[in-house]
């Protein structure tokens, strides 16, 4: 009554599972935690690249300078949209002058006014009226 032991391949097979498990983990929390960043510490992050020197001359074009710039930008912005679409808390803020002015044409308080057309007609009746008036009398 020995207990029962895994065979070879299912350790290897259950080693390979929890491998994926743990790499699926690390990749759900890198989602959920952009703000976190990336970190590495391997000694190829840390070598001397010759071609993009300080001392080294410049190669890039202008017109590819301006794109990257353009890319950059795009960049920065899709960041801000993601952040603001991952972390719904945080809320809007806004200082613009004329988010608090106020529409006196619009408001319950303001008088009524008349359309051109609406005063026209308003008026002919009103002429009518004190012609049938006049011819009444």
């Amino acid at each position: 009554s020995a207990p029962e032991t895994e065979a070879f391949e299912d350790a290897e097979e259950c080693a390979r599972v929890l491998a994926d498990a743990m790499s699926l983990k690390k990749s759900a929390v890198d989602y959920m935690h952009p703000e976190v960043g990336v970190t590495a510490a391997d000694g190829a992050c840390f070598g001397r690249n010759y071609f993009n020197r300080y001392s080294a001359p410049e190669t890039e074009e202008d017109e590819f300078a301006d794109e990257r710039a353009e890319i950059m930008e795009e960049a920065a912005a899709l960041k801000k949209l993601a952040t603001d679409f991952m972390h719904p808390e945080v809320g809007v803020t806004a200082t613009d002058a004329t988010l608090f002015g106020r529409n006196y044409f619009n408001r319950y308080s303001a008088p009524e006014t008349e359309d051109i057309e609406d005063a026209e007609e308003h008026a002919c009746v009103l002429a009518d009226a004190m012609a049938l008036k006049k011819s009444a009398a």
